[in-house]
């Protein structure tokens, strides 16, 4: 796999091939391409993570001092959460380079789009391996935190379940409450799937990388619902 157009998408050029290779390299086609000596990327995906949450945190303090602690915890979690990292990879083309099994490679919808954003955050970690903590600062800089204003201006980092249970309490009287339906995942990659009720009916469901980002997701998927955002 020629990976050189990829490094010109992303402007930075692999000293080590191989572990740029590996960041695209998905567990499920490591189990059907055994012997072929390639490492999935999940331990880089662990280090990539690790790596975006303190150049965006880093950045959101310095960049707006008058948020406070809260404001910054939402728009940080806007900017990492696995449907702003899926649409970064998606606009890289890292859908082109992936490389998984022959069932993985059918899915599309939420699947895929986690799949893209724990690839993005692997080639994070390779970044962050091959070059330096800068050259990933960088990356980061040129593809996340430039899409801060647009989040701002759209107030998708606004605390969704905030707004959900406000009017969950002036419409129907009810606090809602959040139910974790499924959890899976190894770890240190755990996916959650959440539905909220307001009394005895469901109104929406989300998933999420931790059940904090799950509820935020059904929350905002329930006041769609209801057409109250």
């Amino acid at each position: 796999m020629d990976l050189s157009k990829f490094e010109s998408v992303i402007g930075v050029n692999f000293k080590d091939k191989g572990l740029l290779r590996q960041a695209f390299t998905h567990r499920s086609y490591m189990n059907e391409n055994r012997g072929t000596g390639l490492g999935h990327n999940e331990r880089l995906e662990f280090l990539g993570d690790a790596v975006l949450e303190l150049v965006i945190t880093d950045f959101l303090y310095k960049t707006y001092s008058q948020m406070d602690e809260g404001e910054m915890t939402s728009l940080r979690s806007a900017l990492v959460n696995a449907d702003t990292c899926a649409e970064v990879a998606q606009s890289l083309g890292v859908n082109d380079f992936l490389l998984l099994s022959k069932g993985e490679s059918k899915d599309s919808g939420r699947a895929r789009a986690y799949i893209l954003a724990n690839t993005l955050e692997a080639i994070i970690g390779a970044i962050y391996l091959d070059h330096d903590y800068d050259t990933a600062k960088e990356f980061i800089y040129k593809n996340i935190t430039s899409l801060a204003e647009g989040i701002i201006e759209r107030g998708s980092h606004i605390d969704a379940k905030s707004q959900f249970q406000a009017k969950a309490q002036e419409e129907e009287g009810f606090t809602p409450m959040y139910r974790t339906i499924d959890e899976s995942g190894p770890d240190h990659d755990k996916h959650f799937k959440v539905a909220v009720h307001v009394g005895e009916r469901k109104y929406g469901e989300g998933e999420g990388k931790s059940k904090q980002d799950a509820e935020q997701a059904a929350a905002r998927n329930a006041l769609k619902a209801k057409g109250w955002d």
